[in-house]
Parts: structure tokens; C-alpha cells; sequence
């Protein structure tokens, strides 16, 4: 993590006992995920007003790359502990925090981009002295291409009518070929 943990405690004492234990389940939620940025966990009794026999609520705010995840848990343990108590608070906000953070991490790997695949042309006219030259598609479309486009050889090495691959690419007017390579069978 870029930062140590920021622990908060609200309407109770600092505790170093639970700064320890909060920070071993920072460190495992850093072993699933290690680009975590920054975590922050607020520790908090509600008010007197309501009785919770000293269960603290626990919200953990995990901010990763382009995104923070947050898991509040108002600790109602009595439905799912015998003997409700700050670790459990922390065991059953960690959890979740845990489960959101594998989850994000999955959608992550999803989210991969995929690369656009190769398309054919024809070199169908060069303008060597401007240091561009256009594409006729097999669909008939014509793309501008600029000297730089060129990859895997040489602008000067290009005639008219050679078949190329290109990858199509947006730009000020309109599709251009962005990346321009001679195909490997380049002269028929």
C-alpha cells in the first residue's frame, strides 16, 4: 500500500489491541489484491441511544486504481454469533470487505482490452514528398495513412498497389489507418 492504514475510532476509546488486529487483516486483504492504494477503517459505537451492548459498527473504504470500495456493517451479531464482540464486528466487515475486493479483482481480468484485429488493403496512391499516403479497404473505403503509421519497415519501401494489413483508427477528419504493415504475401 502506498500509505499506512488510517484507523478511526468514534464514540469509544483508541484501542492498540484492535489497531493490531485491524492491521492483520489489512495485510490479507493486501495479499489478495496488492495495487490496494490506501485503506481507511472507522471503528464506531452507535449512539447510547440505541442498545447494542457495546458492538461496534465497522466500515472499511479500500481505494484502488480508478475506484473505492467501501463495506459498512452495522453489527447486528446476535443473529449470527453467540457472543457478539469487536473481533466479530471486524471478522464479519473484513470478510466482506475480502469478497468486494475478489470481485473487483475478477472484473478487472474481464475488463482486459481487446486488440483490434488486422484488416487487408491496397496502397492506392503515396505522396512521398508529404510524407503520407492513402489505402483502398476491400469494402472500397479509402484511408489516409501518414509516414509514421508505417511499421515493421520503411514509408519509402511501399509501392502503390502493394497489399498491407492496417489497423483502422480515428482521427481528425475521419478513419485513418493507424498502424500500417506490409502483409506478408505484399505484392499480389
Amino acid at each position: 500500500m502506498d500509505q499506512p492504514s488510517e484507523i478511526v475510532f468514534r464514540n469509544m476509546r483508541p484501542s492498540k489491541e484492535i489497531e493490531a488486529d485491524i492491521e492483520k487483516r489489512v495485510a490479507k486483504l493486501e495479499k489478495i489484491f496488492t495495487k490496494i492504494v490506501s485503506c481507511r477503517v472507522v471503528v464506531e459505537l452507535p449512539n447510547k441511544k440505541e442498545k447494542t451492548d457495546d458492538i461496534p459498527n465497522v466500515i472499511v473504504e479500500l481505494l484502488v486504481p480508478g475506484k473505492t470500495l467501501v463495506v459498512r456493517r452495522d453489527h447486528h451479531a446476535k443473529e449470527k454469533h453467540q457472543k457478539p464482540n469487536v473481533t466479530t464486528a471486524l471478522h464479519d466487515a473484513f470478510e466482506a470487505a475480502a469478497l468486494k475486493l475478489k470481485d473487483y479483482k475478477e472484473r478487472l481480468h474481464r475488463d482486459v482490452k481487446d486488440h483490434p484485429s488486422p484488416l487487408h488493403a491496397r496502397v492506392s496512391s503515396l505522396r512521398r514528398d508529404r510524407d503520407f499516403g492513402f489505402l483502398t479497404t476491400n469494402e472500397g473505403k479509402e484511408l489516409y495513412f501518414h509516414k509514421n503509421s508505417v511499421i515493421n519497415g520503411t514509408f519509402e519501401s511501399l509501392k502503390d498497389g502493394d497489399v498491407v494489413q492496417y489497423v483502422e483508427g480515428a482521427g481528425d477528419t475521419g478513419p485513418t489507418a493507424a498502424k500500417v504493415w506490409l502483409s506478408p504475401n505484399g505484392n499480389s
